[in-house]
């Protein structure tokens, strides 16, 4: 069997001058990421108080664990685990030495930097540990794309309320008033001739506002006859009366088809009716 294909050729024989880096191997015991790993999983696994750390039993853990490890790896790649036992041997010897009566009081204690260490490690550890808890892209979701296809959407208007013609009548009513006057006067004006004349400006059934098919000059009967006749219009289907959203501006046309122009003509012939003010 050979050793390994490179390139699509069996390799049978080991190459004698194969390099392999110090650092192609990275070493992982267990689910430890390193020496200040295990060292605080077995603080951790006992509750031991980390400020107060027992470092005769925690080395002798620390290094019965080492030994446990010797038959499966290589312990000569596990350079930093060993630094760490020979740091807690070191803390150990400190700890049991005494210290001249000059120096009492003055020297820290020698698990101190130890001790900052391991509190440093286990924030960076809980801090990396919510972060992977989070949703993660295409690790805990995926984006999904769906293709609805081409939709032809025909925006019908909504209906016309009277209402909403009633608020625009009423300004045009108010610009009305500033032509109105008191002559005492009769008028001629029929609603079934303004019917005309309304269909007679509406023949290119094009939407024209529903403002400008009032004359303010005429007043307020004119407004008046103005809007009964543009009534009557749509109570017959001869004009369409459309909005395109509540409060938007109201547009008025001539419905298609050939009843307009004989119905303009028929309304504009008739004699035009008294309307008093």
């Amino acid at each position: 069997m050979p050793l390994a294909i490179v390139r699509g050729e069996p390799m049978l024989q080991m190459p004698q001058d194969l390099y392999i880096p110090p650092d192609a191997l990275e070493v992982i015991l267990e689910a430890f990421e390193g020496p200040l790993d295990l060292l605080l999983y077995l603080i951790r696994r006992q509750n031991l108080d980390i400020l107060d750390i027992p470092v005769a039993e925690i080395t002798r853990q620390y290094m019965d664990y080492i030994e446990m490890m010797r038959d499966v790896m290589r312990l000569e790649l596990a350079a930093e685990y060993l630094l760490m036992a020979a740091i807690l041997a070191e803390i150990k010897s400190r700890l049991l030495l005494p210290r001249p009566p000059a120096e009492e009081g003055v020297e820290e204690d020698p698990r101190a930097e130890l001790v900052r260490r391991l509190q440093e490690y286990e924030r960076f550890k809980r801090a990396a540990e919510d972060i992977d808890a989070l949703p993660r892209m295409e690790r805990d979701m995926a984006p999904a794309h769906a293709d609805v296809g081409e939709r032809n959407v025909i925006k019908l208007p909504p209906p016309l309320d009277l209402k909403e013609m009633l608020l625009a009548l009423k300004d045009v009513m108010r610009r009305a008033e500033l032509f109105g006057h008191h002559a005492i006067k009769r008028e001629a004006l029929s609603v079934r001739q303004r019917m005309g004349e309304l269909l007679g400006r509406l023949t290119d059934q094009t939407f024209q506002r529903f403002e400008t098919l009032f004359d303010v000059t005429e007043g307020r009967l004119g407004v008046v006859v103005t809007f009964l006749a543009m009534l009557e219009l749509a109570k017959e289907m001869l004009v369409e009366i459309v909005q395109e959203e509540p409060l938007a501006p109201i547009y008025v046309r001539a419905r298609a088809g050939s009843a307009e122009e004989t119905a303009a003509e028929r309304y504009a012939d008739d004699e035009p009716a008294t309307a008093a003010e």
